[in-house]
């Protein structure tokens, strides 16, 4: 096992060198200047587009553009917001959060590109059905003799959506904020129970195909973001001393580093956080990675910017606003310095210090609503990943595999968990962004359409 998690930190530490750093944060910056900030000026038309003013029932797809974004959601809304920040805290202190937010605003950028390309290009499967992804933008956009660059996001994708982190990280919440204050003895027993009862709530779900995802996504996602903001706002308020000079604090470590304890990037400290913060921030939002596009292809449209626009929002939400309150959480209360705890366990002992007896319930609530839903929505991306591989009528197998990795998740340590899907969404973002740097000129010219369309 120890040998396993060598390779396995090995394999994410080269996927997540240099030039994966310059792919992701340089191609998003590109996009973001080619656009001339055009994310950051369409965000009052985004949210009308979101609201359901230009929907069409008669146009192509499969789901509202809400639909669209709220499956997208419950995918990037998950342990990547408390347990990825908590991580990201632990290990680069408050500092990483400002890489987080650099993270979350050129993601913007990145989504919008990426989801247009996502409509603009859509391909169709071997069942004759219309289907959007990198791989079809990679096949329709640039053409098949791009083929091999489709294949091996796939390949990539089948791995990185499986749900191991966020199975993992649900396990130790319920193991530390239920079974073992409660006198629990908590063993593989106890964790297999957890991943049963997993499996049965997952499949119940998936197996009814996106329409039952994105239904399911559209009542959890709304209602768990505004209990997990009420939540936090409730902390924010008890330490309301601590807010300003820990907001301060995210700026001027960003910079010094003074707080970090991991290993030392591009010769210094401050390399080493500024890549830490990316990286979580990029779990975090999936910007680039390549996931949300299969999501936001199936959306009801036939304008692809109104698709990108309302994709944009998703970094804004996840990164900027609820990671963002995960941070303040677990740095007002102090415990980032208090306890040797990581991962999600830490963000658990920020709500039970503000909130004796009852925060850390109210916690694993949030928790595992956040959790259970990513598993839906993740499902979905590694079967549109088999599809495209093996043909559409062989798509399903992908959910024994993904049940599977439940079990396999319930049993394995974090640090082997976290590595595996890190190096596996660094793969992702090399097709996906190659493509659509490639491709970008295409979407602005297809913005210009859509801007004389919308004043005719």
């Amino acid at each position: 096992m120890k040998t396993l998690d060598d390779i396995l930190k090995l394999y994410s530490d080269y996927a997540w060198g240099l030039p994966l750093l310059i792919l992701l944060i340089g191609g998003g910056l590109y996009l973001l200047l080619l656009s001339r900030f055009l994310p950051f000026r369409f965000i009052a038309h985004a949210i009308q587009v979101l609201r359901g003013k230009y929907n069409d029932p008669n146009d192509p797809g499969e789901i509202s553009h809400f639909q669209a974004l709220m499956t997208a959601l419950s995918s990037t809304i998950g342990m990547g917001n408390i347990a990825g920040v908590a991580v990201a805290i632990h290990i680069g202190g408050p500092g990483a959060m400002f890489w987080m937010w650099v993270s979350g605003i050129i993601g913007m950028s990145t989504k919008f590109f990426t989801c247009t390309l996502a409509v603009l290009y859509r391909g169709k499967d071997s069942d004759g059905k219309i289907q959007g992804g990198p791989m079809y933008f990679i096949m329709e956009g640039l053409g098949k003799h791009w083929k091999p660059l489709a294949i091996f996001f796939s390949i990539a994708g089948l791995i990185g959506a499986l749900p191991v982190f966020n199975v993992n990280q649900l396990k130790q919440a319920i193991n530390f904020i239920l079974l073992e204050p409660n006198g629990v003895e908590v063993n593989d027993w106890t964790n297999l129970a957890i991943g049963i009862v997993l499996i049965v709530l997952t499949s119940i779900v998936i197996l009814g195909g996106l329409n039952r995802i994105s239904k399911t996504a559209e009542k959890l996602v709304p209602a768990m973001v505004i209990l997990y903001f009420i939540l936090v706002l409730i902390i924010l308020g008890i330490y309301i001393e601590e807010v300003p000079y820990y907001l301060k604090l995210m700026f001027t470590d960003a910079f010094s580093a003074n707080f970090f304890k991991g290993d030392a990037f591009l010769g210094g400290t401050l390399g080493g956080l500024i890549l830490l913060g990316i990286r979580r921030g990029a779990f975090s939002n999936e910007a680039g990675i390549g996931t949300a596009p299969m999501a936001h292809g199936a959306s009801k449209t036939d304008e692809p910017i109104r698709e990108g626009l309302v994709a944009m929002l998703g970094p804004a939400i996840d990164t900027l606003i609820v990671c963002t309150l995960t941070a303040l959480a677990i740095l007002v209360t102090g415990v980032w310095k208090t306890t040797d705890v990581n991962g999600v366990s830490l963000t658990a002992t920020a709500f039970n210090d503000a909130m004796p007896g009852y925060g850390k319930y109210l916690l694993l609530i949030c928790i595992a609503t956040f959790s259970i839903s990513s598993l839906f929505t993740y499902s979905y991306y590694g079967s549109k990943c088999m599809s495209f591989l093996f043909g559409a009528k062989n798509k399903h197998y992908y959910n024994y595999l993904y049940i599977a990795s439940i079990v396999m998740a319930v049993i394995t340590p974090l640090p082997m968990m976290l590595n595996l899907i890190d190096g596996t969404f660094a793969l992702m973002a090399i097709p996906t962004m190659t493509a659509t740097l490639i491709l970008a000129p295409k979407v602005i010219t297809e913005f210009k359409g859509y801007i004389n369309r919308l004043k005719a």
